[in-house]
């Protein structure tokens, strides 16, 4: 039970949640001041395994599985109430008073002529529908014959979708055969945990939907996780199309608190028979859960980097375990430990897609190296190429996608005359200039700070921009191609709610030419006109300092050449890259996982990278430099005598590696 308790001498109330009783105390005891019921033992045990799991407070576990709008810290969520009018005489009775001239008004007739047929109406609709004034209505409330009352009205994010109802596609033999296995073992309440790799555009979405009809046939719940449902509307719009928007609660960070409140009651209530969301959404309140989907499993936004730190795969894991149901991870490019552990250990059921469900084709990749290009006097973001293809697809009235994993104008600006670099001022990391609104912004804090015109070390006025983000190649483009139509695609472009939603569905249904973004445009989207996938710079992500460097690259640069040629037009990819030779660039051009697996896993196992070991980062921050450096010392010693096998790597910024 969630309790309110008088906390100190003060007597202030706390909220807090009874997870067991003590026959005794050692402390003062007090009145408890409120008590209402909020969690299930199941939900108790799951926060009670995650606090263990995760090093973290139970309460900040319990705090996830709340109602949204519930909590004492945070602003109280009420419920949404309108004013609707509805008869207070018997229908009848006022049937014979208008027969019989009683009521004379036409207005006032036609007024109660409408209650009558909507049973209850707001003021400001009848005003819509009649064009009189409220008055009137205000008048037959006095006369007794309407009566004003308080209705409870849900908020709907789902509000304003239209979707035409669909039927369920008849499966491949593939899909046929993985989809059997999984419905095995939901009708024999069993856990199981499945890997469904299938090819970008095998038809993974179709298998999800024919499981979760079976799930609701048997009378039982569904969770669908996404990696940013607010990004991929057209999954969305499959499950509304084949169950109705009655069945389904979405949750996801661009719901105001208010929509999270509502959608969370509707799933406490039964009402809703699947969930769909981002990562926090493995806690709501599902009652006889049949199936826990994963889609695009190899997302890194499933682990929660803020508190309470979380993997939502691990507890799908423990959840799917608890309630006796298969647990589906589903990808096109699976993380390479899931791979393995499906692969190699067994722990994991494989079940394989090899083949596009509608015959399609897999698009043509071609790598372009960007050295040659530099070589042969072509200084621009496009490569004589991807030009060349781009110039084609607008004669043919096709569309394009261009993908650069850098939002901004510039990725940094320097003084040429001393080498300084504006940087953020909490992170110590380079702001990235951004044209349009002429500031320069941190990425990581959101920090942001007017344009540096003098540099503040040598005063020089010799600032120069390098780099390139989407802005800069939205004006390229521009400049390039003034015939085209382009929309962009990033951080900056979907602040405002529904935003994202509202720039796919223009670039589909107004046949916009060039759809310019980040790694937004790689996942979820069906497209069929677009027939070429341009990757501006394939680097990026080669260069980041992690082991998964390679893995990140060759899954994105994957998923992004998936989104050409979906139909029957042929598809079009073009990577450019300053490392042509890079085996997960290479993979990427043929498409083949298998291969890249082989090599990657070869890889980890000689530098005892995941899954062949643990990495555990540890941090140490300080307002004192020198109280950082002592510690490290001290750290390092001590482990270092403990362990032995183990390694300690400095990343601070303050000393020099192998200090410490």
């Amino acid at each position: 039970s969630k309790v309110l308790v008088p906390f100190g001498n003060g007597g202030k109330l706390e909220e807090a949640f009874v997870l067991g009783i003590k026959p005794k105390s050692e402390y003062e005891v007090k009145e408890i001041a409120n008590v209402e019921n909020s969690l299930i033992d199941n939900q108790i045990e799951l926060a009670r395994w995650r606090a263990k799991k995760y090093f973290c407070n139970i309460s900040d576990c319990i705090n996830l599985m709340v109602t949204p709008g519930t909590k004492s810290k945070e602003k109280k969520v009420q419920d949404k109430k309108i004013n609707v009018v509805h008869l207070k005489k018997d229908i009848k009775e006022i049937k014979f008073e208008i027969e019989n001239g009683k009521i004379k008004s036409e207005k006032q007739q036609q007024i109660l002529k409408i209650v009558i047929e909507n049973k209850e109406i707001t003021i400001p609709e009848i005003e819509i529908l009649t064009g009189y004034s409220r008055g009137i209505v205000n008048t037959l409330i006095k006369n007794g014959y309407l009566e004003l009352a308080e209705k409870k009205i849900q908020r709907d994010p789902l509000k304003f979708k239209e979707v035409e109802q669909t039927d369920f596609l008849k499966l491949t033999e593939e899909q046929e055969v993985a989809s059997e296995k999984i419905k095995e073992k939901m009708e024999a309440d069993e856990y199981k945990k499945f890997l469904l790799y299938g090819i970008t555009g095998s038809g993974k979405t179709e298998i999800y939907l024919q499981l979760i009809q079976d799930a609701i046939k048997n009378e039982k719940t569904a969770i669908v996780l996404v990696p940013e449902i607010s990004l991929t509307p057209q999954i969305l719009d499959r499950f509304i199309s084949r169950f109705g928007k009655e069945k389904i609660a979405i949750l996801h960070s661009k719901l105001s608190i208010g929509e999270r409140y509502d959608e969370w009651n509707k799933i406490k209530q039964g009402q809703a028979k699947i969930v769909i969301g981002a990562r926090s959404a493995i806690f709501a309140p599902v009652k006889n859960l049949g199936i826990i989907i994963i889609d695009e499993e190899h997302d890194a936004s499933y682990k929660s980097e803020s508190n309470p730190k979380y993997d939502a795969k691990q507890v799908a894991t423990y959840m799917a375990k608890q309630n006796n149901c298969p647990l589906l991870l589903g990808s096109a490019t699976p993380d390479i430990n899931t791979y393995y552990k499906a692969n190699e250990l067994k722990e994991i059921e494989l079940l394989k897609l090899t083949k596009r469900a509608n015959n399609s084709e897999l698009p043509k990749v071609e790598i372009i190296d960007l050295k040659q290009e530099l070589a042969n006097g072509n200084r621009s973001l496009l490569s004589n190429e991807l030009y060349a293809l781009i110039e084609e697809n607008l004669q043919k009235k096709r569309q394009t996608i261009l993908f650069l994993n850098r939002r901004g104008y510039s990725t940094f600006i320097m003084c040429r005359n001393c080498g300084y670099t504006v940087k953020c001022k909490n992170c110590d990391i380079s702001l990235t200039y951004h044209r349009f609104e002429n500031k320069l912004k941190c990425h990581y804090c959101g920090y942001e700070e007017d344009v540096v015109t003098v540099c503040p070390e040598c005063h020089s006025t010799k600032i120069r921009y390098f780099g390139t983000g989407t802005q800069k190649l939205e004006q390229e483009i521009n400049k390039v191609f003034p015939q085209a139509t382009t929309i962009r695609m990033d951080v900056d472009t979907v602040s405002k709610k529904n935003s994202h939603e509202e720039i796919l569905n223009k670039f589909r249904n107004e046949n916009i030419d060039i759809l310019i973004g980040t790694q937004m445009v790689v996942k979820g989207h069906h497209f069929p006109n677009v027939t070429l996938v341009g990757v501006i710079a394939a680097d990026s992500s080669l260069n980041i300092d992690d082991y998964r460097a390679n893995e990140r690259t060759f899954q994105i640069l994957t998923q992004v050449a998936g989104r050409a040629g979906r139909e029957q037009l042929e598809g079009n990819v073009i990577i450019q890259t300053y490392n042509p030779e890079n085996f997960a660039i290479q993979c990427a051009k043929e498409q083949n996982y298998d291969k890249f697996y082989n090599t990657e896993i070869a890889l980890r196992e000689q530098l005892k990278y995941p899954p062949f070991s643990d990495i555990i980062l540890i941090g140490f921050s300080s307002l004192n430099e020198n109280e950082v450096k002592q510690r490290l010392e001290k750290y390092g010693k001590n482990t270092l005598k403990e362990k032995k096998k183990e390694s300690i790597f400095c990343q601070s910024s303050c000393c020099e590696a192998g200090q410490a």
